[in-house]
């Protein structure tokens, strides 16, 4: 997508247009909010199938493998799409992405809440459609959808704990993120990622277990195998190949890992996921 932002309504019309087109699971270089107000959404993501209905919103991460399939219901279906590039709101997108890992997916209730959801996405439709559309006024619009929208998935998920993001430590792990991004393919120890962020390796593993409950080599871990999934999902390469991509220089041990972290082989889970899709 060359566009820093865009948004469009799916109404029923284009839903069998969708439908009938190829659909494979794929991945977006840029993020997507979903916003059900009709209908039903069919979503293969975070490795598995589930079937959302409205009201909704759905954030699908940059990176993510996914698949969504709209399906009518009483003949009737809407949804906002909008996509938008990462820097467009750089100031948030970190948090977005530790709050939606594995939960791509929320249901609302009916009612004044969501109806305001509806109505920024109104306005920020309204304004997009604007000869010189005002970005600021879009920007400050989307923020105000997922801070709502936040606010129901605290209500759906009170366990969840996003205060670290208000602690000193919630820059220094952003840039950890902003590291890892760059370099979760190679073989570097966590000593890297320390002197990276000047820190010693000590230090980061404390910031890491206090946000994540993880050290530093299970977050670089957990990583690596999210992109094996995405690669045997979405590529026809060996499992050979995807091992020595992402820095496992034996394809034994590669394979070794995944099935201790997935419960099955590269080829297992590549052969479940293709039953899954078809």
């Amino acid at each position: 997508m060359n566009e820093t932002f865009k948004i469009y309504p799916i109404t029923a019309k284009e839903v069998s247009q969708i439908n009938s087109s190829l659909n494979e699971p794929h991945q977006h270089d840029y993020e997507e909010l979903i916003v059900g107000i009709e209908g039903q959404l069919e979503h293969f993501i975070d490795y598995g199938s589930t079937w959302t209905h409205p009201p909704y919103t759905s954030f699908v991460t940059k990176g993510k493998v996914h698949r969504v399939q709209p399906r009518l219901k009483d003949g009737q279906f809407l949804a906002w799409v909008i996509r938008f590039q990462s820097e467009f709101i750089s100031e948030i997108i970190f948090q977005l992405y530790g709050f939606y890992h594995e939960q791509a997916n929320i249901e609302f209730e009916q009612g004044y809440c969501f109806n305001r959801i509806n109505i920024l996405c109104e306005m920020m439709f309204q304004e997009y459609q604007q000869n010189n559309p005002d970005l600021a006024i879009i920007r400050h619009l989307l923020q105000a959808v997922f801070m709502m929208i936040e606010s129901q998935r605290k209500k759906n998920f009170p366990d969840t704990d996003t205060e670290w993001l208000m602690k000193t430590q919630g820059q220094t792990f952003k840039n950890f993120l902003a590291v890892l991004e760059e370099n979760f393919r190679r073989p570097v120890s966590v000593s890297f990622y320390a002197e990276k962020l000047f820190m010693t390796p000590r230090n980061l593993n404390m910031i890491c277990q206090n946000i994540l409950q993880q050290s530093v080599s299970e977050i670089v871990e957990t990583r690596k195998l999210t992109e094996a999934k995405n690669l045997l999902i979405t590529t026809v390469k060996t499992i050979a190949e995807i091992g020595y991509e992402l820095g496992y220089n034996e394809k034994s041990y590669f394979t070794n890992v995944f099935k201790k972290k997935t419960g099955l082989s590269p080829s297992a889970f590549r052969n479940s996921m293709k039953k899954l899709v078809s």
